[in-house]
C-alpha cells in the first residue's frame, strides 16, 4: 500500500503580507494568493487526485476549490484541519503582540508546543484534532492520491509528528510558503515518508526565503544583512 498525500498550504492573504496573527480569523485569499494557487492547480491537473479535503476557513476552502476544479471534485471540509487559534492575539501584528502581551509572547516563543495565549490553542491541541483526521483520510483512501489543504502551523505540526521530529521546534526549523506543496507517502496509517517539502516551483523560480519573524530563534541567529 502507498497512499500519497498532497499537503498544501492556502495561498497568500492580506494578513499574510501584513504579518498578522490570523489563525482563527476568516480572511480571504488576496489576488496574489489566487494566482499562486492557480499555478499549483495547473501543475497538478494531470495527477490522478481521488479526493480533496480542506479546513473550513475561507482561505483554505477557496484554495481547495481551485485545486479540485480540474479533477471534477468537491472539497470535503473537516474542522480538524483548521489553523491554530491565537486567542486574543488574533488580527494583531507580531510587534503589537510583543508590546501588549510581553510575558505571553516570551512563553510562546520558548515553547509554542505546550503554551497557548489566552483563549488560544497550543501545538499539542492542534495535533490532537489534526492527526486523527489525517489518519482517517489515509485509511479511507488506500493506494490513492489525496489532496489536503490546511494552514502553516497545522501543516508544520503534522509533518513534525509524522516524521518523529521534536515538535517543540516546529516554528524554528520548518517553514511553509503560501500555496506550497508537500508530498507524503504512507505505507500504512502510521508510517510516512516525506517526498517533497515546501515547494513553490509552480510560481517561483527560487526557493522561498524565510522572512523576519519566522521565530525569535531565526531572527536572532540570522547573519546581519549586508
Amino acid at each position: 500500500m502507498t497512499t500519497r498525500l498532497y499537503l498544501v498550504r492556502h495561498g497568500a492573504t492580506q494578513l499574510t503580507a501584513e504579518d498578522k496573527f490570523s489563525g482563527a480569523e476568516n480572511v480571504y485569499l488576496s489576488d496574489e494568493g489566487r494566482e499562486q494557487v492557480a499555478h499549483l492547480a495547473r501543475r497538478l491537473a494531470d495527477d490522478n487526485i481521488h479526493a480533496v479535503y480542506s479546513s473550513p476557513l475561507d482561505r483554505t476552502l477557496e484554495t481547495a476549490a481551485i485545486l479540485a476544479g480540474p479533477h471534477g471534485l468537491t472539497p470535503i471540509t473537516d474542522d480538524g484541519l483548521r489553523e491554530i487559534s491565537h486567542g486574543h492575539w488574533e488580527g494583531r501584528s507580531r510587534n503589537e503582540v510583543e508590546e501588549q502581551f510581553p510575558e505571553e509572547y516570551a512563553a510562546w516563543e520558548t515553547d509554542p508546543f505546550t503554551f497557548a495565549p489566552e483563549g488560544g490553542e497550543s501545538g499539542i491541541s492542534v495535533l490532537a484534532r489534526a492527526l486523527p483526521v489525517i489518519r482517517e483520510i489515509v485509511i479511507r483512501h488506500r493506494d490513492r492520491n489525496v489532496l489536503v489543504v490546511s494552514h502553516k502551523a497545522t501543516i508544520r505540526l503534522i509533518i513534525s509528528s509524522l516524521l518523529g521530529f521534536d515538535a517543540r521546534g516546529y516554528r524554528d526549523r520548518l517553514d511553509q510558503a503560501p500555496a506550497c506543496l508537500n508530498i507524503l507517502d504512507f505505507r500504512d496509517a502510521v508510517h510516512a515518508r516525506l517526498m517533497l517539502f515546501n515547494d513553490i516551483s509552480h510560481y517561483a523560480d527560487q526557493p522561498h526565503r524565510p522572512q523576519k519573524h519566522l521565530s525569535r530563534w531565526w531572527d536572532s541567529s540570522a547573519p546581519p544583512e549586508k
